[in-house]
């Protein structure tokens, strides 16, 4: 029988066989010597979706935003030895901080021949108390609006300024006038005085269609560094942040900082929908919280400024005041919506037609009215000498009247009509009866005008809503009360008409207000 033998090569000739030949291939197909390489995975790639750039909107609204410089007269700073001024940056010597290098260099080596300058008998530097001149005082930003060179900025930016420059982002500095000023909005008007160039301009934006969450540039001066552009979202809109009636702001969370007052805020359109005008921030800088002028507001004012340098508003000359969930439900009204007159100013426009202390303003001229702000705007954006009808509640009912829209007066005269005071004097308790369910006790008052509290119960219900010894109450649901009786009877017929609470006319020293205080209780 024959035997068959079989080959077993060595492992070490098989690999080196199964090499040759995958040479002799690649040299077969390729024709080249060949090469042995290592095989990797490839690097990681995300198809990451579509970003807008603002690179576009920039380069095309950059031209029309200047940088704006302010000049005041003030008056010189004291001579420091030798007799030379010194300023920095807007700031005097005397306002740089103590550990500034300057200061310590000048108080060690200040004045001629190491000399620390001349001094009093008390070492008070002498002042050279001459004439007022011109010094930087205050930097911000501002656009312009045409192409003959008028640009909007803040009121605060230019207020008490003598002396106005703008610079545009090529580094031209031109001169410039003050054409108007309005510090209820805080916005300005200034126009350069070169009449010989046009200038790239932009528009305002329709605010009406901006949302929360659109993207927003902010182009300005923050800092004295001109030309610098940051983004950012719309966060909120409507914001008060306290600064007036007026307040509608837009907030947005692009960069705003010092320097930025009077810049604009663009929509990818390279529409104005904002004037940067205040930021809220702990440490003074951008915490990511600023806020913008709406455009609405800007292209009002903005156009009476340029029509005659002033804004005129509508004024119905009343005090008003929030309406609370609990005022609302002590005069029975179903939302807690509209302005709760306080007072009307003797010989106003709301006084002439009609309208009396606690009445609430509804409506005007058929639309709702939400708030005390939402009244003010209406109304101040009524042209003085028009006719409005005024939707009032009175009484448990609706009713109507005729106002004749009156100017608003000047800032400063109308913060005088609105410094209401009276005195607190202190007074001896004279028949005190105690309202021990609303936690305070009165007396009548010396004029005859109303009670005033003689105590309050810190844990009642009346010193939750902040009532004080010495302050007066006026009237209990519009009704005058001027004793302890005519409050309780006052309660007693708001709580025959089903009601849970009562409205309360409260004077102090700063002027009026209304509270509601319940009225179910015993």
């Amino acid at each position: 029988m024959n035997k068959t033998s079989f080959y077993r090569p060595s492992l070490k000739t098989v690999l080196k066989a199964s090499t040759l030949a995958g040479l002799a291939a690649v040299m077969v197909t390729t024709g080249v010597p060949a090469t042995i390489t290592h095989s990797f995975a490839a690097p990681v790639s995300v198809q990451a979706p579509g970003v807008p750039s603002f690179a576009n909107v920039v380069d095309a609204v950059s031209p029309a935003v200047v940088s704006v410089r302010v000049q005041s007269q003030v008056q010189p700073a004291a001579a420091d030895g030798n007799g030379m001024n010194f300023d920095f940056g807007g700031q005097g010597f005397d306002d740089l901080p103590d550990d500034h290098p300057l200061k310590r260099f000048f108080r060690e080596f200040g004045g001629q021949n190491g000399e620390r300058g001349q001094r009093g008998e008390r070492g008070e530097r002498h002042a050279d108390r001459g004439p007022k001149h011109l010094r930087p005082t205050a930097q911000g930003s501002g656009f312009f609006i045409s192409d003959d060179g008028y640009i909007v900025t803040n009121n605060h930016v230019v207020n008490d300024g003598a002396a106005f420059t703008v610079v545009l982002n090529d580094g031209t500095e031109l001169d410039a006038k003050l054409v108007g000023k309005d510090s209820r909005t805080d916005l300005a008007l200034l126009k350069v005085t070169d009449p010989k160039r046009k200038f790239t301009y932009v528009s305002f934006a329709d605010d009406s269609k901006v949302r929360v969450g659109d993207w927003v540039v902010a182009v300005g001066n923050p800092f004295g560094l001109g030309g610098t552009v940051t983004a950012g979202i719309v966060s909120a809109r409507g914001r008060d942040i306290g600064s007036g009636p007026y307040d509608d702001f837009i907030q947005v969370d692009a960069a705003v900082n010092r320097g930025n007052s009077g810049g604009p805020t663009f929509n990818l359109q390279g529409e104005v929908v904002g004037i940067n005008t205040a930021i809220f921030s702990p440490s003074g800088g951008s915490v990511g919280i600023a806020f913008a002028i709406p455009a609405s507001t800007a292209k009002t004012v903005i156009a009476d400024l340029m029509k005659d340098g002033t804004v005129q508003r509508g004024w119905l000359g009343v005090q008003i005041q929030p309406v609370t969930k609990d005022i609302a439900e002590s005069l029975g009204l179903s939302d807690a919506s509209g302005a709760l007159v306080v007072e009307p100013q003797a010989g106003s426009p709301g006084e002439k037609a009609g309208i009396r202390k606690g009445d609430v303003v509804t409506a005007v001229n058929g639309d709702p009215v939400k708030g005390p702000r939402e009244l003010a705007r209406k109304i101040g954006g009524m042209q003085p000498g028009t006719t409005a009808d005024v939707t009032l509640w009175r009484d448990g009912k609706s009713m109507d009247v005729k106002l004749n829209v009156g100017t608003l007066p000047p800032a400063d005269s109308e913060k005088a009509a609105d410094d209401q005071t009276g005195r607190n004097e202190d007074r001896k308790p004279s028949s005190e009866k105690a309202l021990a369910n609303l936690g305070i006790s009165v007396t009548p008052s010396d004029d005859g005008a109303g009670v005033t509290i003689s105590s309050v119960d810190p844990d009642s219900d009346a010193g939750d809503k902040g009532l004080k010894e010495g302050e007066k109450i006026v009237s209990v649901n519009n009704r005058e009360v001027k004793s302890a009786d005519d409050v309780l009877k006052a309660m007693d017929a708001a709580r025959k008409e089903g009601r849970t609470k009562a409205l309360f006319q409260i004077q102090a020293e700063k002027g009026s207000r209304f509270i509601a205080l319940p009225i179910n209780q015993g």
